[in-house]
């Protein structure tokens, strides 16, 4: 079987019967077995990945097939809520947790006859940057510098999925993106990451870090793999009251790779000395590109973007303060002995959650008590607001906007900054994105002089998910990039 097979090729093979639900999923779970050195799986739920698969094939035989891409094996971040299955959102504070139910995102998966490998491993509760702040220990990127051997971070917080997918140990996966969780670590990977509009997925089921910023989506090796996930996954869900009511599309047929007349903006505040010059060589071809394929390049402004760091790290806290609060050992999850109620909740609290959890719930608990409720929540609502603002009056003259995904590429896992403050300058780019609640997608484009993989970002107005993809397509398909990481990693 060819390597590193792609979710559209992994169908087609199952379609002409090439192969079976059942060899597939082997064939991958005997690689998860062995690359235990990338840590990227926290659960991997091989019988049940198995039966699933036996279903599959049998469905086929019979002719009842539950849609084009039934059979084909996935990952799911550790955030899903899986019934059955452990699902800890990579925090000691769930390690025992076992929900009854599924959530939307994996029950439409399961609907479409996808099999799940198991939990991808990521950031405590999604807050981190670098999948370094997982209770289980720290994924490893697949890449490599070709000038080093040291181990590199993946991203995060949706590090295993992207590692996952980049080291095929399944054909795609799913994570979310909070404030850049999806397309960092696929920038970070040589991945697609794809952040849909915000209530274009629903939320139900999947573990809250920031209500109003988090968005699942599919992280794939092509286009149109994410184009063919996000479609199975995406539609209105009468459990979310953020789901949108807006019809789905046909992504996958619909796509076209076409950018004849389209107008692309290069926003001024993402221009810096401090970029990389690889990155921003990609930048500049990927420009060039578009331009000699038909678009046509706008200058232009959001005058706004240099406050989004700052007010996502007032209003992320600040929710996740909230969200996490019912995590206290009474209900589900581990608990602590204590002499009385209020110790238990202490030593449960203290124990449940790592050091970056707490520095959010921290941070998030001050900026919403008496005295700063006003000075900080609420003038980061307002400032939200311009954001939002920005893009709205940019989509008025252009159809995307071109930026990179990410201020560097992949950096040791030792060399990582000390200060949270320089590790969440690796969310600069995508940040404001959540904040408007747009949807974008970072697409791999080439390697730095390390030979580690170059993300780009693009960026549609709501619910413009189709020409998003439609302009990836087109990137994707002229520069053509194949490169994959050395399997150093197998036993």
């Amino acid at each position: 079987m060819k390597r590193n097979l792609n979710f559209i090729e992994a169908g087609s093979l199952l379609e002409t019967n090439e192969t079976t639900s059942v060899d597939l999923t082997k064939i991958y779970l005997e690689k998860i077995n062995e690359a235990e050195k990338l840590n990227c799986f926290n659960t991997v739920s091989a019988e049940q990945a198995l039966d699933e698969a036996e279903k599959s094939d049998l469905r086929r035989k019979q002719g009842k097939l539950k849609s084009r891409f039934d059979g084909i094996p996935i990952g799911v971040k550790d955030l899903f809520c899986t019934k059955n299955i452990k699902t800890t959102a990579s925090s000691r504070i769930l390690s025992n947790f076992i929900p009854s139910y599924e959530s939307t995102v994996t029950q439409n998966c399961i609907d479409a006859g996808l099999v799940s490998l198991g939990k991808l491993n990521c950031d405590e509760f999604a807050m981190g940057s670098t999948n370094k702040t997982s209770y289980y220990g720290p994924v490893t990127n697949p890449w490599k510098s070709n000038k080093s051997d040291a181990k590199l971070v993946p991203g995060g917080s949706s590090g295993g999925s992207a590692a996952a997918v980049a080291a095929d140990l399944c054909v795609a996966s799913l994570g979310t993106d909070t404030g850049g969780s999806i397309r960092q670590p696929a920038s970070f990977t040589g991945t697609v990451g794809l952040k849909p509009t915000y209530g274009r997925v629903s939320r139900w089921g999947t573990i809250a870090f920031a209500s109003s910023l988090d968005q699942a989506g599919p992280i794939t090796k092509t286009v149109e793999d994410a184009a063919a996930l996000f479609e199975i996954i995406a539609g209105h869900d009468p459990k979310d009251s953020t789901s949108s009511i807006k019809e789905n599309e046909s992504f996958f047929d619909n796509l076209n790779s076409s950018v004849k007349g389209m107008k692309i903006g290069i926003p001024r505040e993402f221009k810096s000395d401090d970029l990389p010059a690889s990155t921003q060589k990609a930048w500049d071809d990927c420009k060039k590109l578009l331009q000699s394929n038909g678009a046509e390049l706008i200058d232009m402004s959001l005058p706004h973007t240099m406050d989004a760091l700052p007010t996502y790290y007032i209003i992320a806290p600040a929710e996740a303060s909230s969200n996490l609060a019912r995590y206290d050992g009474v209900k589900y999850g581990i608990r602590e002995e204590g002499k009385n109620l209020i110790e238990m909740y202490e030593k449960t609290r203290s124990t449940g959650f790592g050091d970056e959890v707490k520095r959010r719930i921290l941070i998030g608990t001050y900026v919403l008590s008496s005295g700063y409720y006003d000075a900080y929540y609420i003038k980061a609502q307002k400032i939200r607001s311009l954001i939002k603002s920005d893009f709205n009056q940019a989509f008025e003259k252009v159809d995307a906007i071109l930026t990179p995904s990410t201020p560097s590429t992949a950096f040791e896992i030792e060399n990582e900054p000390t200060d949270p403050v320089q590790t969440y300058l690796n969310d600069i780019f995508t940040v404001p994105i959540n904040l408007a609640g747009i949807p974008a997608i970072s697409i791999p484009f080439a390697n730095d002089e390390n030979d580690l993989p170059i993300g780009l970002q693009l960026i549609t107005n709501s619910f413009e998910e189709q020409k998003l993809l439609n302009i990836a397509k087109n990137v994707q398909d002229t520069v053509n990039y194949e490169s994959v990481p050395k399997n150093w990693w197998q036993k």
